[in-house]
């Protein structure tokens, strides 16, 4: 995918170096732009092989406004296991257990699971259950609603950023708003992430927010037409810079074929079975560590 190998290239070439939260390090940019039409094929990088099956989930597991790790461990999903395990290290309880130790318990452990694999109000708290004075709001579906009876609004957005709850949430969110657009038939979706780990996260970024455009397009009987990425902090974590070179020393692939294989009416009855990836042929994976 030309736009991302750009979009690296691009924090590589303009870049500072900055020091983050992590104590990592990074090359960083602030503001950048691309977009990818769903008319060209489905954005699963090829210059290297993306998990789909972790990306599908997790976005499941906001769609289902869950904010525990046990259903993406019962899934084998390991994307967010790091975060809850270095809160158990820094408590009185750990006894020196491996994160593989910790999972383990997680998945066979409902009690343990329910201490100590609770995220906060993260993601999928946001989406579909926002806390106001008096009530709270589920943002997807009203958002959806809208788009049915009143496609021409300009206030289709859903909103992770919830400033009274991000002390409380295990990571506060990157890619914090997301807003759709609506014009003759045909429904994009714009996503503003404030920070954004260019070799490893966005990656799964691009996938999920595209796949969640064409599944409310797939709802609300429109044509997904284009993917928008807006970055605010995006950067390239210094223990990555090899595998950025790697990357982009690779030939970009045709992009693969996503289908949705079974008529859905509603956005909280989609199954992991119902998405058929074809045509992907990616260049092997790359590994790096992950920054927490």
């Amino acid at each position: 995918m030309k736009q991302y190998l750009d979009f690296l290239r691009y924090i590589l070439e303009n870049g500072r170096e900055k020091n983050d939260r992590t104590g990592t390090g990074t090359i960083s940019v602030f503001g950048y732009q691309f977009r990818h039409n769903l008319k060209d094929g489905f954005p699963l990088l090829t210059t290297k092989k993306v998990h789909l099956k972790s990306i599908i989930h997790e976005l499941l597991w906001f769609i289902k406004g869950d904010t525990n790790i046990k259903y993406l461990v019962d899934n084998d999903v390991r994307i967010w296991n790091e975060w809850p395990f270095e809160k158990y290290r820094a408590a009185a309880e750990y006894r020196g257990e491996t994160i593989e130790e910790f999972v383990k318990r997680i998945k066979e452990d409902d009690a343990f699971a329910k201490k100590w694999g609770d995220l906060g109000p993260v993601y999928g708290r946001q989406w579909r259950a926002f806390a106001g004075r008096e009530r709270t709001v589920d943002q997807l579906a009203k958002v959806i609603a809208t788009i049915r009876t009143n496609p021409e609004s300009r206030r289709l957005i859903v909103s992770s950023w919830h400033a009274a709850y991000v002390d409380e949430m295990a990571l506060p969110p990157c890619h914090l708003l997301y807003q759709f657009y609506v014009n003759d038939g045909t429904i994009s979706l714009q996503l503003y992430q404030r920070s954004a780990d260019a070799f490893l996260g966005v990656p799964f970024n691009i996938a999920s927010y595209s796949l969640l455009l064409m599944m409310v397009a797939h709802v609300t009987g429109l044509n997904p037409g284009e993917f928008v990425h807006t970055f605010g902090d995006a950067h390239i974590y210094k223990d990555h810079l090899e595998q950025v070179a790697l990357q982009l020393s690779r030939e970009s692939r045709p992009l693969p074929k996503m289908e949705i294989v079974r008529k859905v009416d509603s956005i909280d009855d989609f199954r992991f079975e119902d998405f058929k990836l074809s045509d992907y042929d990616p260049h092997p994976a790359i590994r790096a560590k992950v920054s927490v």
